[in-house]
């Protein structure tokens, strides 16, 4: 976790198999201005190594504490598909902790056969190859971008290859399990939000597909919904300055 600028707090909870570095862009922009915290979520960068699956609720208990920590009440929350998650999560649960909400590439809804499916069989898979191995880098990296980013970012895929990389394999299993097949039907906890939340959605994104993300913004009562064009499920590393402007411009609304 770190904490740059000051200013009203705006913390950042990434994707599954990402850590914190996925925000740079935006600690970049949003620091000269606002207290930017970017947590990197359980097993993941340099938190500590997961040893069993974990529930949403208790990831929004870890934003509480973690806003405890560091003295701050009150913050805008920025997440990504896992992080967009526990967004709405925190959100729900803590209603007095969040100004704002943006969540990104994600969903409210239980997981389908599919994701029921391969992402158990990920979870082996990483555990018998001690990592991401073989086919298993583009497997993933295909889960997280698109056709425009397989083209014209060789930055992002170089930042997921390296984050793939990295990965403390036993952690990496545990979360894909508790996110992905485990992950809760969120639709009727996210009905009780009452702070102004904006969803977006990447219309090139193969793991929530826009439909998907669209229902979620729909049980949240008056949430702003934005499909960002050229993008799939890793909006802030692959289009950086869209999501940057998004983010502004929504708080420019709601503030």
């Amino acid at each position: 976790m770190r904490s740059v600028g000051e200013g009203p707090a705006m913390v950042f909870w990434s994707s599954l198999l990402m850590d914190a570095r996925m925000w740079m862009a935006q600690a970049r922009y949003f620091s000269p201005r606002y207290r930017v915290v970017l947590i990197n979520p359980p097993g993941h960068g340099d938190s500590e190594a997961l040893s069993r699956a974990f529930t949403f609720a208790e990831c929004a208990r870890c934003v509480s504490e973690v806003l405890d920590g560091m003295g701050i009440e009150r913050c805008t929350f920025v997440g990504n598909s896992w992080g967009g998650m526990i967004g709405g999560t925190f959100a729900a649960m803590y209603p007095t902790r969040v100004e704002a909400a943006v969540l990104m590439n994600c969903t409210a809804s239980p997981a389908g056969l599919r994701h029921r499916l391969e992402f158990p069989l990920l979870a082996v898979v990483i555990r018998l190859l001690g990592g991401f191995r073989l086919g298993m880098v583009g497997t993933a990296t295909r889960a997280f971008v698109g056709p425009t980013t397989e083209r014209q970012r060789p930055e992002a895929i170089a930042r997921i290859h390296q984050a793939l990389a990295e990965c403390d394999v036993d952690s990496v299993a545990w979360a894909v399990d508790s996110v992905v097949p485990k992950r809760p039907d969120q639709r009727a906890l996210l009905a009780a939000i009452r702070a102004p939340v904006l969803v977006v959605a990447g219309e090139e994104d193969r793991t929530f597909a826009v439909v998907e993300t669209r229902a979620m913004a729909q049980v949240i009562p008056g949430a702003e919904f934005v499909v960002m064009a050229r993008t799939a499920h890793l909006a802030a590393l692959e289009n950086p300055d869209e999501v940057n402007g998004l983010i502004e411009g929504f708080l420019g609304r709601v503030r």
